[in-house]
């Protein structure tokens, strides 16, 4: 049985090594290894139930990621986005930290709400980059700047798609994770805009507001409303607990979006909106539900049961030297699947060793999104090169985000290795 195990899961390896050969996609990738892995199992027939099922286990982070964006382009299409930058330019063009704060400020935003940090870069990529232009930024560091921050939005609090899909596959309820992620995210992502900032310029207003078109007719208004409603469906529930439906994140996002449109309706299409939404997020969508395919099959054919016994057994301080590298990589090999490969695991060891599981979350959401710079896939990091227009080699613009990723990744470990200390950030969060 145990060599049996093993052989699913060199099977599972190969499938997926023989998707990159022929340069399918990752989700591609490991949907082949999907059906290698239920074919050496003994699966039959039952391969196609495994499929079904396991492609919508993670439906509502499906649902949260169509959901959020829509809600995120609406206010893109409505030149909010250009209209919130325009004004911050405005206000502080000659206070250059100042600007840079609230411009990393902007690129949080999008990838906190949504989960995912390409929707960072698409969304307000490109008006932030022509921000940065204007203070002088050469586009390598540019481009640094934005991939380091889109990053750390997707680790960022409301959603965290790793947090969430480890959360679910280990029955730990996602409560308890907004401080321990927001207080380290704010903390690295000032460290990074003022790291790459320095020696920048106060910025060149005429230029900026030459390069970012003026949204003529949009009031603050129509930009403010839908991310106040925002703040108050998700505030509402845990100030009144007891007299506030509690609505789930995929329906609170639907309302956002709702108001966000009727606000906004002369200046929005909201069917080629929607279009543009479902077209962009379909190899993220392709991602949740090939992932959720891929641990039904693993769980099915043992593989899954087989690393977690690796993990589970592996002395703490082998544990501790290789996380800062297996967890990126996992990321650039699997994009989300690697919470799950990797993720579950690992929270099933630490959790039995008495270290708080929502800390050690916390630490290691900090480590994966390194991981969307990492080639084959390098999501977040080819998307930001083409957004800033950086013509130079991927390797000089993976050079040039080497300190805050070193930053981000003594901070991460702190997090997980001391977990323990820093309970209380839970209290509030």
């Amino acid at each position: 049985m145990y060599m049996q195990t093993i052989i699913a899961g060199i099977v599972m390896v190969g499938a997926y090594a023989v998707g990159k050969f022929l340069k399918f996609s990752t989700e591609l990738c490991m949907f082949v290894a999907v059906i290698g892995g239920a074919i050496a199992g003994g699966a039959g027939f039952d391969t196609f139930r495994h499929i079904a099922e396991g492609s919508v286990t993670y439906l509502d982070i499906g649902l949260i990621f169509v959901f959020a964006t829509i809600f995120m382009n609406i206010i893109k299409e409505s030149g909010g986005t250009n209209y919130i930058v325009r004004k911050i330019i405005g206000a502080f063009h000659n206070k250059r930290i100042l600007m840079l704060i609230l411009l990393m400020l902007v690129i949080l935003v999008p990838g906190a709400l949504t989960g995912a940090g390409s929707i960072s870069v698409l969304v307000v990529g490109g008006t932030v980059a022509a921000a940065l232009n204007a203070m002088g930024l050469s586009k390598v560091r540019i481009s640094a700047l934005i991939f380091i921050v889109a990053g750390l939005s997707a680790a960022a609090p409301p959603v965290n798609i790793w947090a969430m899909m480890t959360c679910a596959g280990t029955a730990i309820p996602y409560v308890g994770f907004t401080m321990p992620l927001l207080i380290p995210v704010l903390i690295l992502g000032l460290f990074t805009v003022l790291f790459f900032g320095r020696g920048a310029g106060n910025i060149d207003k005429e230029k900026a507001l030459k390069e970012i078109p003026d949204p003529k007719g949009l009031s603050g208004w129509s930009v403010g409303v839908p991310f106040l409603v925002l703040i108050f469906l998700l505030g509402a529930p845990r100030i009144w607990p007891f007299d506030f439906p509690v609505l789930g994140l995929p329906l609170v996002f639907a309302i956002c979006a709702l108001v966000a449109w009727l606000m906004n309706f002369k200046r929005v299409n909201i069917l080629k909106v929607s279009r543009e939404t479902v077209a962009q997020l379909t190899p993220l969508i392709a991602t949740t539900a090939v992932v959720g395919m891929l641990i039904q099959v693993m769980s099915f054919n043992g593989v899954k049961g087989l690393i977690s016994m690796w993990i589970v057994t592996a002395p703490l301080a082998i544990v501790w030297i290789l996380l800062p590298f297996i967890i990126p990589i996992s990321e650039g090999l699997l994009t989300y699947g690697g919470a799950m490969v990797i993720g579950i695991p690992l929270i099933w060891m630490l959790n039995s060793n008495g270290i708080n599981p929502v800390i050690v979350l916390a630490g290691l959401s900090l480590l994966w999104p390194l991981g969307d710079g990492l080639p084959p896939t390098a999501l977040i990091g080819r998307l930001t090169v083409s957004t800033v227009g950086y013509k130079g080699s991927y390797g000089s613009f993976l050079k040039e985000c080497v300190v805050p990723w070193i930053a981000i990744t003594v901070v991460a470990m702190i997090l997980v290795i001391f977990a323990n200390k820093f309970n209380f950030l839970m209290m509030v969060g």
